[in-house]
């Protein structure tokens, strides 16, 4: 492993790292999930359906998953639906501004890459962190989702940084993974949507239980 101390730049997920969206989450896919009769999900279900992307989500939490025919119809409108209902509920972990400001003070480059849809990732980090990150990056059509690496490079070509100067900062076993796939450190965060024993499980180098503790590993 490299020197921590030399890194200069941070890639962080964003649901279950940055932000909590599991009640926002909940109600666009149980309004879906209402239109079409389907039984409602829990709070505790949502949790275990995120980490893969929209598509994946609603597969999960759908009767009988991608082969429902009415799937597709059903993916559409829990989007329509959470792009003008996402910042209902939705609000930054404790402690998570001031660490950002924090890190920016000292001069880490930051972005976000997650495997929420491109145009809700941008629009809620321009809401909630505009200060303090400009690069970020969600699911398109022109790049690969999470655990492949392809989100990462792509941030950190727009930081004009270099993997081994980087490190990953995530909540789940995805997170672990795409960490993993581009070559960078990984510090889990046990405050998200997946447990410590996941991310140790999964091979976090680093794991934390508060926002302040990033800066005693970069320290």
């Amino acid at each position: 492993m490299n020197d921590i101390k030399n890194y200069d730049t941070i890639v962080f997920d964003l649901d279950g790292t940055l932000i909590d969206t599991l009640e926002d989450l909940k109600d666009s896919v149980n309004y879906a999930m209402n239109v079409y009769g389907f039984p409602e999900r829990s709070l505790e279900e949502i949790r275990t359906f995120v980490g893969n992307g929209v598509g994946k989500l609603i597969e999960r939490a759908i009767p009988d998953g991608i082969e429902n025919p009415l799937y597709k119809e059903c993916l559409k409108v829990f989007q329509d639906h959470y792009s003008k209902n996402m910042q209902n509920k939705t609000a930054p972990y404790n402690g998570i501004k001031e660490l950002l400001a924090e890190l920016k003070d000292r001069g880490f480059k930051m972005a976000v890459v997650s495997n929420k849809f491109d145009s809700a990732v941008k629009e809620l980090v321009k809401e909630f962190f505009g200060d303090y990150i400009k690069v970020a990056i969600g699911e398109s059509e022109n790049v690969s989702r999470k655990p492949a690496p392809d989100t990462v490079i792509k941030a950190l070509a727009e930081l004009g940084s270099a993997p081994d100067k980087a490190v990953y900062v995530g909540d789940s076993e995805v997170d672990v993974m795409t960490a993993k796939n581009s070559k960078l450190t990984c510090i889990g965060v046990t405050w998200g949507f997946r447990t410590r024993e996941v991310l140790e499980k999964e091979g976090a180098q680093y794991i934390i239980d508060e926002p302040h503790q990033l800066l005693s590993i970069l320290d």
